[in-house]
């Protein structure tokens, strides 16, 4: 088996499980490509934006928990089943890294973070998950330290994933808008070229530009990209999904391949 690539997701909202359009069927097509150019991942970590905590915690249950943490949608989006299977031996392995200090909390479960864009890369839900915390109460490099810990991983057959968005402000969120702000434009290109010349300085670094904090007010949705980045040291990147809309979401994507 290859070694795997590192993939970082923009999940948007929640309704993404339910769409039918370009956005998904490249999502589709990504786990089809992975499947065909690297075989089938034993496993998959998934650092999702929406187990945002103050320490590394990561899943160890042979059937974690589909959790539907969001309100107010369609009854529809609560009907939506991905029932993964945990994978002891990826759980155990993340533990095994000493320096990362990670520790078992069940208390969580499958989040919409990672349900909501799986159910489209590889909706047959038979590829086992495990979900990693994102470090809320460390620094952005850190965060990426925590990804080159984790990259040895994937030359056992582990796939890396990060869910989140490059730019998410549901502050200023317009329900009508099929497309991004200014700022969010910018910001948005801002660390699309980044991660393409795999600047990353410039990534971990993001709170210098000027539409930081428009774009990204909170960390939780932007620091799985540095666990991702840290994961991967190829040049190889593949952007998708380069969307923007409801005036202050980014559905962009991007694969790190070797």
């Amino acid at each position: 088996m290859k070694t795997m690539p590192s993939v970082f997701l923009g999940h948007g909202s929640p309704m993404l499980a339910l769409d039918n359009n370009d956005i998904t069927h490249t999502l589709g097509a990504l786990g089809q490509r992975i499947i065909r150019d690297y075989g089938r991942p034993k496993a998959i970590l998934m650092v999702s934006a929406h187990w945002y905590k103050n320490r590394n915690l990561v899943q160890r249950a042979d059937q974690p928990e589909q959790i539907y943490d969001m309100f107010g949608f369609p009854r529809a989006l609560y009907e939506v089943k991905y029932p993964v299977r945990g994978c002891a031996e990826l759980s155990d392995a993340v533990l095994d890294i000493k320096e990362l200090g990670a520790v078992v909390d069940n208390t969580w479960g499958i989040d919409h973070g990672t349900w909501t864009p799986l159910v489209h890369v590889f909706p047959d839900a038979d590829i086992p998950v495990v979900q990693l915390s994102v470090n809320g109460v460390i620094t952005p490099r850190l965060c990426y330290e925590i990804g080159q810990l984790l990259a040895p991983l994937r030359q056992r057959g582990y796939l890396i994933m990060g869910s989140g968005n490059v730019v998410h402000n549901l502050r200023r969120v317009n329900w009508d808008s099929q497309q991004g702000s200014p700022e969010a434009v910018a910001f948005n290109h801002y660390i699309t070229e980044a991660v393409e010349r795999r600047d990353d300085e410039t990534v971990i670094d993001y709170v210098r530009h000027p539409d930081a904090r428009y774009a990204a007010p909170t960390a939780d949705h932007f620091l799985p990209l540095l666990y991702v980045l840290g994961s991967n040291s190829g040049h190889h990147v593949t952007t998708f999904n380069n969307h923007l809309e409801l005036d202050s979401m980014a559905m962009t994507g991007y694969m790190i391949e070797e």
